[in-house]
């Protein structure tokens, strides 16, 4: 009885420090996307909820956050895609995976391309999974199509550019989602191969007057390490 209650206390211990891992991961992303991945390491404690003391356990070095920050977000992308292939309606997949990308990159804004400037060695392994998602991505829309929802002239290729426009709207404004939603609820309506009759989200509170006319963005330079 005793060596289970030993037991139990050890899983126990190892459960608390992986939901400590995961919060510090998820805190990394959202500060990282806010202030650039020269933020400071107190800041992503903060914001997990946890001691400075802990973070550096779990991650010695700003380096090892930084690189499993973008690892959680790569292995949520990839989750995504094969959620996607196993849905067992092709066009809802299709759905959920873009509207999941388009969810991340807004919420990740410039952290991917801050982590691949800061990262140079990791650019290859990058591509490699790149390549991977798009294999799988056209096996994705190929299932679609076969189903008659998706539109046939769907190309592949389309996704980036998809990705380039809302890239755009969520670097000019980071903090409408309402716009980001609508925008993606316009692009999915206008692949289906039918008119759809679901309603769009609420529409953005803007004005051409509101637009901003233009944006600096700190991630894309290349930040410090130290």
């Amino acid at each position: 009885m005793a060596e289970s209650s030993r037991i139990t206390a050890r899983d126990g211990v190892r459960a608390d420090a992986r939901r400590n891992r995961e919060r510090l991961l998820v805190a990394a992303r959202a500060v990282f996307a806010e202030h650039g991945i020269d933020a400071p390491m107190a800041t992503v404690a903060r914001r997990a909820g946890v001691g400075v003391a802990t973070l550096y356990r779990h991650f010695p070095t700003r380096d090892a956050l930084v690189r499993g920050a973008f690892a959680q977000q790569m292995e949520t992308c990839a989750r995504a895609l094969t959620e996607a292939l196993a849905a067992p309606d092709p066009w809802q997949g299709f759905q959920h995976l873009v509207e999941t990308v388009c969810a991340l990159q807004r919420e990740e804004r410039g952290f991917p391309a801050a982590f691949v400037a800061a990262f140079p060695e990791t650019a290859s392994e990058h591509a490699r999974s790149r390549q991977r998602a798009e294999r799988d991505f056209t096996t994705l829309v190929r299932r679609a199509q076969a189903s008659g929802a998706l539109r046939a002239d769907f190309h592949p290729s389309d996704l980036a550019v998809v990705l380039l426009a809302h890239c755009g709207l969520a670097t000019a404004l980071p903090d409408d989602g309402a716009a980001s939603q609508r925008l993606v609820a316009y692009l999915l309506q206008s692949f289906r191969t039918d008119p759809a009759n679901k309603p769009l989200p609420p529409p953005a509170a803007l004005t051409l007057r509101s637009l901003p006319i233009a944006t600096d963005s700190p991630q894309g330079q290349r930040p410090s390490r130290a």
